[in-house]
């Protein structure tokens, strides 16, 4: 009777086990993936953890590269003003209340929208690196090669950031201070939800989405300092590969040989390749085509949504609805009688001069 019992209580272990154990095993690699793609979350920087908590996973130790730089954010923008007070620039605009003003209320708030867009983010970047079954290991060479791959793509987020309008809406905002200086680099949208498609391909190749975040944040810092009139031409190596204040000078421009030109992130090397570079060979005029005429940081991030809500409401065929979403921001659709044979559509009429206001209007007060 006792060897009996004792057998069955054996065989009650083993089942138990047999349960026990695939489930702790299932509970611990849920664990360690959940802990893998909540890194995404943060995107190296600490705004992000707050909306950690919500995946249930603990705070991933990783490099915040933009915490880190923000001290050297403060102490070059500094220096910039003083030069500008003990160097004036005749032909710069260097600094003004108002625009320094918009620019950083701008920054400021999309670290708040940002937190809430990256959520969404996450859910499809970690379903994707779930799916995939190649990984990118993490040594000091591979960072080198992700960061590569993500230039690359930026390039191309970038790009599409300027010749589709409903991109366009988020990304001109950006582009919106007729003033170039450091500042301006702060001057981010609201609603940066449109840039993570562009990055599926890497986690789909097994990159993982810390890795990338991190990538991102390198390209991020870097691009600060190259918002500045006051850094003139570097040498000829670094001014053939690396994304300069001189080129993207050009990218914020409002002349007609400069627009859509040097999308590139650290790299102008994509921009030679593709056909899209340009080289600083006047004096840049900075802003849009058709300036907005305020200061207000709301209708700083929305005024390019409100123009395609109403160019919506005033189109007559749905081809015509399409074409103001994904076609570019100066394109409308041809006038009723115009011959046969001519574009498809033609581009909008510029309104008053690049880089000035139009007449009678005066800029509003920021809020």
């Amino acid at each position: 009777m006792a060897v009996r019992l004792s057998s069955m209580v054996t065989e009650d272990t083993a089942r138990r086990r047999q349960w026990i154990i695939p489930s702790a095993r299932r509970m611990a690699g849920r664990r360690r993936q959940v802990d893998a793609y909540a890194t995404v979350l943060i995107g190296n920087n600490i705004w992000w953890a707050p909306v950690m908590c919500l995946y249930g996973a603990r705070m991933p130790q990783l490099p915040d590269v933009v915490l880190w730089s923000i001290p050297a954010f403060v102490l070059l923008a500094v220096v910039e003003m003083v030069s500008y007070r003990i160097h004036p620039d005749e032909d710069a605009a260097g600094y003004t209340g108002p625009d320094t003003a918009t620019s950083l209320s701008m920054g400021l708030g999309s670290l708040v929208t940002d937190a809430l867009w990256k959520i969404p983010v996450v859910a499809i970047y970690s379903g994707v690196y779930a799916l995939t079954p190649l990984r990118v290991p993490v040594h000091w060479w591979t960072v080198l090669l992700m960061l590569l791959a993500q230039d690359f793509f930026y390039y191309w987020s970038h790009r599409g950031h300027h010749v589709i309008r409903i991109l366009w809406a988020c990304h001109v905002v950006h582009h919106s201070s007729r003033n170039f200086n450091l500042s301006t680099a702060l001057r981010q949208p609201w609603t940066s939800l449109t840039s993570w498609p562009f990055y599926l391909p890497l986690i789909a190749l097994g990159v993982h989405p810390a890795a990338l975040a991190f990538c991102s944040s390198v390209n991020l810092v870097y691009q600060f300092w190259i918002h500045t009139e006051r850094v003139g031409r570097l040498a000829r190596p670094l001014e053939f590969t690396l994304n300069t204040p001189s080129h993207h000078r050009v990218h914020h421009a409002s002349q007609g040989s400069y627009l859509d030109r040097n999308f590139g992130g650290i790299l102008i090397v994509w921009d030679r390749l593709f056909g899209s570079f340009a080289a600083e060979t006047e004096r840049p005029v900075y802003g849009l085509t058709k300036n907005i005429t305020t200061f207000n940081p709301l209708r700083v991030a929305t005024h390019e949504y409100a123009a395609i809500a109403h160019d919506l409401a005033a189109a007559t065929t749905w081809r015509d609805r399409l074409s103001h979403l994904v076609r570019g921001p100066g394109w409308h659709p041809t006038p009723a009688g115009t011959p046969t044979g001519t574009a498809a559509g033609t581009p909008a009429p510029a309104a008053g001069v690049a880089g000035a206001p139009a007449p009678g209007s005066a800029p509003e007060a920021a809020a």
